[in-house]
């Protein structure tokens, strides 16, 4: 039966229809926030997929160019694979949603978000995430919600609840927070150093306006909601747990887990794993989910010991970091290079520049994004880790990483006017045992340094892990969580700034939420970490940016023509302008507003091309000097070259002071030669001369 439901959230009609459209989905919101309209499904199996010891949660978001009255560009003209952000906003709305389904579930969920129609006013985003929580809702899938989503902007100082496109593209903060009825459950942020204080300030706003979208979504699940189906519960028996500690005892499980080597840890483990199977050879059921009762076995006693005894698995102390270690100019040749290394976390990044027109293009919804200026790219191959698969080129987590730290780094990059380059900083990760997104921002910033980048200021990263007790003040923060304490442990709170402020904000959870004195805790934490890595890290192999860019690296000349005689450095099918660049090698790009820029390698060929286009622009008068090239000759004068497609005139008369017969007596093709100009001759034309240069 269709249902409308309406409210108003942030100056705008919030409406959504259930029962409209898409009726075979389990759960499905026709959403409309002003003209901004996502079809959001939420669908699952029937039964749960077979030798599987995860949640198989599919999120995507589909971006549909008629959306914004658009033909896809390229030969095949529909929609490809997703765009970046299409990625990034699926994985937004996967994090809040994935802890609030059932942990022992193991049916296929796909949330599908497809938008439809774009109002500049209402992002697509935001619209998105909201209706994915209210179609899984109302559907029969297992699901503890609702959840509820708000968006954030800060300009001139003051917050901006639910910012349109441009506001959120041009304000100081760009924020999401997901809460549940009582608790946060995912931020994301970034920010142009924002200070801590306010960036709590703003994650409460937007959490108490949670509150009334929760209760609207209460609202719409009471009159249209279904009652949740029943599952096949996949956890593991408790007669298994209480066998394998008859076999392996907690204390040995203890000593195997208690390392600050992980290859040692695994090899530990290895043998716990072997001893077991040995012992369940004859139980084939409890044989074929050994290897989930082992993690689990090994994540309790994880838990434990961090709750209780506050005993990390690498010895640390709760707020103790790992080894750090940091170096520039690892790699020749390259414009710009470091390495980072915490622990058994290894980056290794390398910056690019290259003139403006190397900036990236970005087809997509938002009309103000167009290209991307800085981008940051990360690559996590399977030896990093101590595996060996096939590489396919970047997933959904090579991206989000990437694109984590290509936010952190943003706000303290100099204009284009400052720095007028195209940059590009790639993060090898070289070793991974936790947080390796916040050693690449780290890798990035000294990279950007080295390159001769003048950033405004350093920028660090660090995660902050988390585990829980039975009640909400029974809990213990770590300070630099590895890969063990992130995949036994709550929480993966990432937060990037500078001395001054937070740039970038990425938070996971497993439970469903966190209380206000978890958040500020682990905020401030992360603060106090940051500021320890730059100073006894970073700072200590390079602590400001170099005043010139690298050796390698292009060098940039910029000038300012007047638009008018665009069309005459141009030439005729750009004629003009490749003849200079195939004469002295260097990129010239020419903006519509008579904005130039040179870049090349070659000082003396970047000069030359910069004296070539001051030559073509400027209006011959009188008392010039100019130096030209003979390309032609004439019984009645030489015709000189000074820049290509820029040509004149000097008589034969105005060639030496002594009388010629021939201009071959002096000049021959190919001369240069210094010439002054005459003015206009009694035909219009211009004139010049050789024989009245003024005397050195």
């Amino acid at each position: 039966m269709f249902k409308s439901f309406s409210m108003e959230l942030a100056g705008r009609t919030l409406t959504v229809d259930t029962g409209r459209v898409a009726a075979q989905a389990n759960g499905a919101a026709l959403m409309h926030y002003g003209d901004t309209t996502v079809l959001c499904t939420a669908t699952a199996s029937d039964a749960p997929r077979d030798g599987i010891d995860f949640f198989p949660l599919s999120v995507e978001y589909e971006e549909k160019m008629y959306a914004v009255g658009k033909i896809p560009g390229g030969f095949n003209k529909r929609e490809g694979k997703a765009s970046e952000n299409a990625i990034l906003t699926s994985r937004v709305i996967d994090r809040p949603m994935r802890p609030l389904f059932p942990k022992d579930y193991r049916n296929d969920v796909t949330l599908d978000c497809m938008v439809m129609s774009v109002d500049p006013e209402c992002r697509p985003e935001l619209v998105a995430m909201l209706g994915a929580s209210i179609s899984t809702c109302i559907s029969d899938i297992p699901f503890d919600g609702p959840c509820a989503m708000t968006q954030v902007g800060l300009i001139n100082g003051e917050f901006i609840v639910n910012p349109n496109q441009e506001q959120w593209k041009n304000g100081d903060l760009q924020l999401t927070v997901a809460s549940t009825r009582e608790k946060v459950i995912m931020i994301e942020a970034g920010a142009n150093i924002v200070p801590e204080a306010k960036m709590i300030e703003a994650i409460y706003m937007a959490h108490d306006i949670n509150q009334t979208i929760i209760e609207f979504i209460d609202k719409i699940v009471a009159e249209v909601g279904k009652a949740k189906h029943s599952y096949e519960s996949c956890a593991i028996p408790a007669e298994l747990f209480d066998a394998m500690k008859a076999i392996v005892t907690p204390e040995e499980m203890e000593e195997a887990v208690f390392t600050d080597e992980k290859q040692k840890r695994e090899a530990n483990i290895a043998a716990i794993t072997e001893k077991l199977t040995e012992a369940f050879a004859d139980n084939e059921e409890w044989l074929a989910i050994l290897g989930e009762a082992i993690y689990q076995y090994e994540k309790k006693t994880v838990r434990k010991m961090i709750l209780k005894d506050h005993k990390r698995p690498d010895g640390r102390e709760i707020t103790q970091i790992r080894p750090l270690a940091a170096e520039v100019d690892i790699i020749p040749r390259v414009h710009g290079s470091a390495m980072f290394t915490r622990g058994q976390t290894q980056i290794c990044n390398v910056c690019t520049l290259a003139p403006l027109s190397e900036v990236q293009k970005v087809d997509g919804l938002d009309d103000n994004v167009t290209q991307k200026r800085y981008m940051h790219h990360y690559n996590f191959p399977a030896y990093s880790v101590g595996e060996t698969k096939v590489s396919r080129g970047p997933g959904r987590r090579e991206i989000g990483h990437g694109a984590l730290a290509e936010r952190a780094l943003i706000p303290v990059l100099p204009s284009e006017e400052e720095f007028p380059y195209a940059i590009r900083t790639v993060s090898e990760t070289f070793e991974s045992n936790g947080s390796t997104s916040m050693a690449s921002t780290c890798s990035s910033c000294m990279s950007l340094m080295a390159a001769g980048v003048p950033i405004k200021a350093m920028v660090a990263g660090i995660s902050c892990g988390l585990v829980t007790g039975d009640t909400d003040d029974d809990f213990v923060l770590l300070t630099d969580i590895q890969g063990l304490e992130d995949f036994f442990g709550d929480m993966d709170f990432k937060v990037t700034g500078t001395t001054e402020g937070i740039t970038a904000i990425q938070m996971d959870i497993k439970i469903h939420g966190l209380t206000r004195p978890i958040v500020e805790g682990a905020i401030a934490r992360c603060r106090d970490a940051r500021l320890f890595i730059m100073d006894n890290c970073m700072k200590p192999a390079i602590s400001a940016p170099r005043p010139t860019v690298n050796e390698y690296a292009p060098k940039i000349i910029q000038m300012s023509i007047d638009p008018s005689k665009i069309g005459d450095v141009v030439g005729q099918r750009g004629k003009t302008i490749n003849a200079i660049i195939d004469e002295t090698g260097v990129k010239i790009d020419i903006s519509d507003d008579g904005f130039v820029s040179i870049c090349g390698t070659d000082a003396a060929m970047m000069n030359k091309a910069q004296k070539y286009i001051e030559t073509i622009v400027t209006d011959f008068e009188e008392g010039q000097i100019f130096e030209g090239k003979v390309v032609s000759i004439k019984e009645f004068g030489a015709f000189l070259e000074f820049a290509p497609g820029k040509e004149g005139m000097v008589h034969i008369s105005k060639i030496a002071k002594e009388r010629i017969n021939h201009v071959e007596d002096v000049l021959t093709l190919g001369d240069v030669v210094k010439c002054i100009c005459l003015g206009k001759d009694k035909m219009g034309r211009i004139s010049f001369s050789i024989k009245d240069l003024p005397q050195a």
